[in-house]
């Protein structure tokens, strides 16, 4: 246990994001790490201490005599302000951060016409800039997708050149329609303005954002002032994102996927694209689950992905409420209809893909829901457990794929994720249930 006065210390530390500072009796810094409350995260070490078993822990809370903390606008400013400090101070029980084939970090591909965003841990192109190491990659993923919505920067592996004309061809994928990308991939932005973006997502990574903010009131001011309204709006909007970063209690949270397929998801979705004749590469899938318990509490759940990657923020849940008892075909058409019937009000982009999972009586719930709000994606098809079998078409027609296939794998990923979803969702709705006949 802490001494009186440490612990007096621990317990007055605010209630706001920021980064702890452990020292030991000397005054050196032993370990860095971020919390959302500095109050609650730190006094966890000292609560768990007596019951840990973590080699850390049991060795490390011993020798804390004293906490430091800096505190952070919001959580995504906590993240990055943890992974510049263990870069500088490189605190003991931080060590294993000094290895960056085992930690995260946020890499920038500067290397490219028009840079993208990814979290990686290979440090393997002098290109490319690299900041970090982060302690968890899960953290920081969530931070990406915050960040996307202020600097619309791509997070796709896309080969995007600025000299190729057949760009104004493309469709751009979910993320330009919702405001999270500015779409080099479909020309709607140019390499100038793309690249004026990723420096200002630079400068805020590094600590600058004042600089960043008052450089975007600048442009807006001058933007407006040349008539140039739209672009005006578009500034004022991302001026407000990055001014909200600070409430942070708008983001989404959802357990973590599964493990994905071991296997390139560019390769699964090309290679799906070729086996069913698409007459484009499909880069947004949509999937449904339906989840009960002998007709009680049903659920239903939409996972998305994007270039064959989970996109948390279209996931979407539905307790089911037209289906007495038992029905599993019933239950998906009803998903099926609530969730395009919203597409299609909101004048947001259909899916390329939408898949479901089952067999193909689910298949055909689904087309005859798709029929009733005349809205078809760009293919629809359902994956049986077990045979794995995929059915695509009307009449349904089967699909068999080699264990190895990477379409297979990316669809087989989809349908697990939503399959997670699904489950979570019904034992929130079961655990709620429980909790009122207490």
């Amino acid at each position: 246990m802490p001494n009186a006065a440490l612990k007096k210390k621990v317990g007055e530390l605010p209630d706001t994001p920021g980064v702890y500072l452990m020292k030991d009796a000397r005054g050196v810094v032993i370990y860095i790490g971020k919390a959302n409350s500095l109050r609650d995260r730190v006094g966890s070490y000292f609560r768990q201490a007596s019951g840990d078993t973590r080699a850390k822990l049991s060795t490390m809370v011993p020798q804390i005599a004293d906490v430091e903390y800096l505190e952070a606008e919001s959580e995504v400013d906590a993240l990055l302000m943890e992974a510049r400090l263990i870069k500088d101070v490189q605190p003991k029980y931080n060590e294993n951060l000094r290895d960056s084939k085992l930690y995260p970090y946020l890499e920038i591909t500067r290397s490219e016409d028009f840079p993208g965003v990814y979290v990686t841990r290979q440090r393997d192109n002098p290109r490319n800039k690299f900041y970090g190491p982060f302690t968890e990659a899960r953290g920081l993923r969530q931070a990406v997708q915050l960040l996307q919505r202020a600097f619309r920067f791509r997070t796709c592996t896309l080969d995007i050149r600025a000299d190729d004309p057949k760009r104004r061809f493309n469709r751009p994928c979910l993320l330009y329609y919702i405001e999270r990308c500015t779409g080099p991939c479909a020309d709607l932005v140019s390499r100038e303005d793309y690249l004026a973006q990723i420096g200002h997502f630079q400068r805020f990574l590094e600590g600058k954002r004042q600089r960043v903010l008052r450089a975007l009131d600048e442009e807006m001011r001058r933007a407006s002032q040349a008539l140039e309204y739209e672009k005006a709006a578009r500034l004022r909007d991302q001026i407000r994102a990055l001014e909200s970063l600070a409430k942070r209690g708008e983001t989404d949270f959802f357990p973590e996927a599964t493990a994905p397929p071991t296997v390139n998801p560019r390769e699964g979705i090309e290679e799906l694209q070729e086996l069913l004749k698409l007459p484009h590469l499909p880069r947004t899938i949509d999937g449904v689950d339906i989840s009960n318990l002998s007709g009680e509490d049903a659920v239903g759940s939409v996972v998305t992905f994007v270039d064959g990657r989970p996109f948390k923020s279209g996931y979407r849940r539905f307790h089911i409420r037209t289906v007495v008892g038992i029905d599993d075909y019933a239950m998906i058409a009803e998903v099926v209809e609530r969730r395009f019937r919203r597409l299609k009000e909101e004048e947001t982009p259909l899916p390329d893909v939408l898949l479901i999972d089952g067999g193909k009586g689910h298949l055909h719930a689904a087309l005859q829901a798709l029929k009733a709000v005349q809205a078809r994606p760009l293919c629809v098809l359902s994956i049986a457990k077990r045979e794995e079998i995929v059915y695509h078409g009307e009449p349904p027609a089967e699909l068999r794929l080699a264990g190895r296939s990477p379409a297979l794998r990316v669809l087989q990923y989809v349908r697990d994720e939503a399959h997670r979803f699904s489950v979570h969702y019904h034992h929130i709705l079961r655990g709620k249930k429980l909790q009122a006949q207490i």
